[in-house]
């Protein structure tokens, strides 16, 4: 399968369990790879077969921004499921990362990854 990704997509929204990360946006890191297959679109060099990842970096940021969910986790499958919504994707790897979360610690997260499928 063919691979399409969004790397490093840095957002600010509302995630965590604590009062303090309830009351100001954070940064949440983002990456996105979605898999199709892209036969057609290399042959015919028309976007209408392409995955149009503008506007699922479009969708993914509204929502992030907005979704105000209290883990990671939540917010990880929020995403996947816009990402499996998209015409072509049969695949999505989501990875959701709180940067600065633990002390000693770059970034924190977690990575799924679904079907169409599934």
């Amino acid at each position: 399968m063919d691979k399409t990704f969004i790397k490093d997509l840095l957002v600010r929204g509302i995630i965590g369990v604590n009062d303090w990360e309830r009351k100001k946006p954070q940064d949440i890191l983002i990456n996105v790879t979605v898999f199709s297959d892209m036969s057609r679109a290399g042959e015919s060099d028309d976007i209408k077969d392409c995955v149009d990842y503008s506007a699922l970096t479009k969708k993914i940021l509204v929502h992030a921004e907005t979704a105000a969910r209290m883990t990671v986790e939540a917010l990880a499958n929020d995403l996947v499921k816009i990402c499996l919504q998209q015409n072509g994707v049969l695949k999505a790897i989501v990875r959701v990362e709180k940067p600065g979360a633990v002390r000693f610690a770059k970034s924190v997260g977690v990575e799924i990854e679904r079907k169409r499928d599934d």
